[in-house]
């Protein structure tokens, strides 16, 4: 026979499962607690505490240098100028407009006698669009002397590597007057491995604005602005998505033939190192306020930029009373740093790939 389930049997049925509903939600709760206790303790070790938040945005920096001088990126970037052909004269302009269309690495040995340092069609167009996008072989990309100076053995290579220009015009008159323009991404075998953004102007030949970014396909970029006249500024920024790992401020006014910095502002995460003229002491703030019992020391070589990545360094004493070098911080950082920031700064690429290939076109379609 089966057995009837009393009253009582039901009753502690539903204590049982009273107790179990209540134990898991403690579970839930306790856990939820402890977890809110570890990132409170995790957020006070970063928010509170200056030397151990200059320590974890160092290693943050190392980290992204140590990432990026792996991509092909940085080594677009690391091009040097090795053509003597990318010097050259050129008073004309030119928009996206003029160059549009998908052209192919194909040179003609035919010469057309366009313009002295053009006188072969290197590009093919196979199709249209209104970006400008060339195939060339990635050889010729990283090593401009190859693209300069192509051999009929070339024509052997693959194709495979892609500059599409979304945004792009050289506008240039007499008097160092001109304004530049270039937006363009890059893949390798049809992946994807950055993109640069480029403005450059100038209307004298002591004003001008540049400003130049690379973004990583890994999350990080670098980019750097230059601005010259009466007051030349310049700064570089190495973020992370939207955060800022470092940025380096500096602010000189000439006075007769001599420059003199006027402020000098260094972003390492959270902390900020601060010297302007006129003010003896250097301020350091964390958190956007002023440690009292922190304190640092710039010193700078012969001929300093102003820069930590030319000649300049900085000593930090923290509320302990220790000391530390941000060279010695950042040292394995600092090499690739130099590299990345000269190379926006003379835009080897820009000049001796993009602009050459959009040179050629020009020239040899119009």
């Amino acid at each position: 026979m089966g057995r009837y389930h009393t009253g009582s049997d039901i009753f502690v049925c539903e204590v049982i499962i009273l107790i179990f509903i209540t134990m898991k939600k403690s579970i839930i709760v306790l856990a939820v607690i402890l977890g809110l206790i570890g990132w409170s303790c995790s957020k006070y070790e970063t928010v509170h505490n200056l030397k151990q938040s200059v320590e974890k945005s160092t290693a943050e920096i190392n980290t992204a240098i140590s990432t990026i001088s792996t991509t092909k990126g940085y080594q677009l970037l690391s091009l040097s100028s090795d053509a003597a052909k990318s010097e050259e004269s050129f008073n004309d302009s030119i928009t996206l407009g003029l160059i549009a269309g998908i052209y192919d690495f194909q040179p003609d040995t035919a010469p057309t006698h366009k313009h002295i340092n053009h006188p072969y069609r290197l590009f093919k167009r196979t199709g249209n669009s209104e970006k400008m996008i060339i195939n060339l072989p990635e050889r010729m990309s990283f090593h401009s002397k190859y693209l300069h100076f192509y051999s009929p053995s070339d024509t052997i290579l693959k194709n495979n590597f892609t500059i599409t220009a979304s945004d792009y015009h050289l506008y240039y008159n007499w008097w160092n007057s001109y304004d530049y323009k270039l937006n363009a991404g890059f893949m390798i075998d049809s992946k994807d491995i950055g993109n640069m953004d480029v403005t450059s102007s100038s209307n004298s030949y002591k004003d001008h604005l540049y400003s130049s970014k690379y973004t990583f396909t890994e999350g990080y970029s670098i980019s750097a602005d230059w601005e010259t006249g009466d007051t030349t500024k310049s700064s570089f920024y190495l973020s992370q998505n939207d955060k800022i790992l470092l940025k380096e401020t500096s602010v000189f006014v000439w006075n007769n033939i001599h420059k003199h910095e006027k402020q000098y502002t260094i972003t390492i995460g959270n902390v900020d190192i601060k010297r302007i003229s006129g003010i003896d002491s250097i301020q350091v703030y964390f958190n956007g306020v002023l440690q009292k019992q922190a304190a640092a020391f710039i010193t700078d070589n012969a001929d300093s930029t102003g820069s930590i990545c030319h000649k300049r360094d900085i000593l930090l004493t923290f509320d302990d009373g220790t000391t530390a070098k941000l060279s010695t911080m950042i040292d394995p950082a600092l090499t690739a740093l130099r590299t990345l920031i000269d190379s926006l700064h003379n835009m080897y690429f820009a000049k001796n790939i993009v602009d050459y290939i959009a040179l050629n076109i020009y020239y040899n379609t119009h």
